[in-house]
């Protein structure tokens, strides 16, 4: 039998007999690494360890500790769900069931059965017992034909539709494990054992294939893992989660609200939310007026001609508000999906020479976009948002450094809002499908360059994943990961050679001959719906003293000294300190307690001693009684906090 040559990890060679599997390399390594090991990674792509490795290859192990163990076991566990959901209803039709970010789901058409969370009991039960069986899943190659005859003789239409959708030539292999057979491509564990704990999460309703025009199907979400301490902390990390989520929090803070009669996926913003965006917009516009951004404002709307020409008709039009027809004949008009068509259009309205550049366009532009009803959810994801957007038109000499200049901002911004713990992705096209793309491949190779080196020399920590550029040109991507661990996409920065090429945009060199300038597309909170939802998860809706409706809680200890309380309250205002008074009759333990919860950083508790000093008792919020002071030396401390939060010092 031939020789192949395994590279491991560390870039260490060893020989082997092709058809070796990833268990029998892991053995050799030592019993330990097999006793960890979930899956192999080969080539980049998850296998079982049971599967044959036929030529040269590079083999690591993942272990759950790695992302790929843990698909591993999420695969492995849609098939047993699915498995114990059939020994429960027989006859159900199983749709899709992948691993997802935390688990898995399935989907699942129960037929006449009705299914809900009360159910979940006794399907984790059924899934423990055909874990702790010792099942193991064996990979079964077979024709096209054979897989649709196999799901026609058990009547599920929409496993038959997914195999008649896949090439002639594609690989189709079928799983079994106990007395359950699956259509799938794997990767599976070696043992149902591995699995101690379960949990079904939830379950919604969820279309065929994503299409509304499908049938909806039952989705049946779950999360397993390898030890039941390991459940406990992710039970408690959901609850946090759940205490955090921004639509509870936007709802007990007033922050924003959604009606069914306005429509799904446009937030109104109330009065403590409209206020709280206004705070997070003049912060970014004095920081872009100092970097030299220049302010326009375009409107909601644009002839379907201007997103011809920008190719979003083209990428995205299916999947846009449709176009609207006006009273005159083939004019049609488009809710605005993008902002940058318009900034071209800008840059269009004078001639521009070398001297000119670069020139920075920034606008807080509301764009709209259709989203799938199961697709939304809360201020992450809706149909109407607004964009901290801007467009930088500049020579190619000045790429690297404006780039580099609009890393700086988003670095800044994430320090002020105490993201500290994020990476950066570089987006790049797809080598193997330069068709899902607009421009030359000479441009690519340009603006990706520039990227990966102005990365590179502001020391981010970056992963480049290829498939992920938009489709006029490559972007960073930066993932903040908030207090819960969970990862947000926030600021992204994309290089542009397309766009301008095809507004036909130009500048007069100092040769005086006619040149193309390069676009760069930035929005460093990514729109103001994520930043806030973000925000609210983050801090547990305990907002930095600068960005806070409420600074400052003005409490009496009787209404004797209201009056008092009112002089304290114009005082304030002197001061631009946001303060409310408090005026319920209540004892004032309620009144602090009370704005404790409220999360008010400050209280100025008011009686007798305060009147006759003409001082003020302050509090501060999680910290208790910080002693009589005056106000003035009261809206000293706020300001200095203040400062300190918005890293002014």
């Amino acid at each position: 039998m031939s020789q192949i040559s395994i590279t491991l990890p560390d870039g260490s060679q060893r020989q082997y007999a092709a058809g070796i599997t990833g268990a029998d390399i892991a053995k050799d390594i030592s019993e330990g690494l097999l006793r960890k090991a979930i899956s192999a990674v080969v080539d980049g792509d998850i296998w079982d360890l049971s599967r044959p490795i036929t030529k040269d290859s590079a083999v690591k192990f993942a272990t759950w500790d790695d992302t790929e163990g843990q698909y591993t076991v999420w695969h492995s566990s849609a098939h047993i769900m699915a498995e114990a959901l059939e020994k429960h209803y027989p006859g159900i039709k199983l749709a899709y069931g992948p691993p997802v970010k935390e688990g898995f789901y399935y989907d699942i058409d129960f037929g006449h059965y009705k299914f809900g969370s009360d159910d979940f009991e006794k399907i984790e039960k059924t899934f423990l017992e055909l874990a702790k069986s010792g099942e193991t899943f064996t990979r079964k190659q077979v024709t096209k034909q054979f897989a649709i005859d196999y799901y026609k003789e058990k009547n599920n239409e929409y496993k038959v539709e997914l195999i008649e959708r896949l090439g002639d030539d594609d690989i189709i292999t079928f799983y079994e494990s106990g007395a359950f057979t699956d259509l799938c491509k794997g990767p599976h564990v070696p043992n149902s054992n591995i699995i101690k704990a379960v949990k079904l999460t939830k379950m919604s309703g969820a279309f065929f294939l994503g299409d509304e025009n499908r049938p909806q199907l039952t989705r049946v979400y779950g999360i397993t893992f390898p030890k039941a301490s390991l459940l406990e902390e992710y039970n408690t990390k959901i609850e946090m989660a759940r205490a955090r989520d921004h639509r509870k929090l936007g709802k007990e803070m007033e922050i924003f609200a959604f009606s069914e009669l306005v429509g799904m996926g446009l937030p109104l913003w109330l009065p403590n939310g409209a206020m709280l965006r206004h705070r997070l917009e003049d912060f970014l516009k004095r920081k872009q007026a100092e970097a030299g951004y220049l302010p326009v404002i375009t409107p909601n709307i644009g002839k379907k001609d201007l997103y011809v020409t920008s190719g979003h008709w083209e990428k995205y039009g299916k999947d846009s508000f449709q176009p609207i027809h006006t009273p005159h004949e083939g004019e049609e008009y488009m809710l605005k999906p993008m902002n940058c068509p318009h900034h071209c259009e800008i840059y269009k309205t004078k001639p521009r020479s070398y001297r000119d550049l670069p020139l920075r366009l920034a606008e807080f532009g509301t764009v709209y976009r259709y989203e799938q009803h199961g697709e939304l959810h809360g201020l992450t994801r809706v149909r109407g948002f607004t964009q901290d957007d801007a467009h930088l038109f500049c020579r190619p000499d000045q790429l690297k450094d404006e780039f580099m200049k609009v890393i700086d901002l988003v670095l800044y911004i994430f320090s002020t809002l105490d993201f500290n713990d994020f990476s950066a992705q570089i987006s790049l096209r797809d080598p193997n499908n330069t068709k899902k793309y607009i421009g030359s491949d000479e441009s690519w190779e340009k603006a990706e360059t520039a990227i990966i080196e102005a990365a590179a020399e502001k020391g981010l920590k970056t992963i480049q994943v290829q498939g992920e550029a938009a489709f006029y040109g490559p972007k960073l991507d930066f993932m903040v990961t908030d207090a819960l661990g969970r990862p947000w996409q926030l600021g992204t920065v994309q290089v542009d050679y397309n766009l301008p090429e095809r507004f036909d945009l130009e500048y007069v060199g100092s040769d005086n001959q006619m040149y193309r300038p390069v676009m760069i597309h930035r929005a460093p909170f990514g729109s103001m719906e994520r930043v806030v939802a973000v925000l609210l998860e983050h801090t547990g809706g305990e907002l930095p003293i600068w960005l806070t409706t409420e600074q400052v809680a003005v409490l009496t200890i009787s209404d004797r000294f209201n009056d008092y309380a009112q002089k304290v309250l114009q005082e304030l205002k002197k001061y631009d300190i946001r303060a409310f008074f408090d005026e319920r009759n209540e004892k004032v333990g309620r009144k602090i307690r009370d704005a404790e919860v409220k999360k008010v950083p400050y209280m100025l508790v008011l009686g007798e001693k305060e009147v006759e000093m003409g001082l003020v008792a302050v509090r501060k919020h999680k910290q208790g009684d910080l002693g009589q002071m005056s106000v003035e030396d009261f809206a000293a401390l706020v300001a200095d906090d203040v400062k300190r939060s918005l890293k002014l010092n």
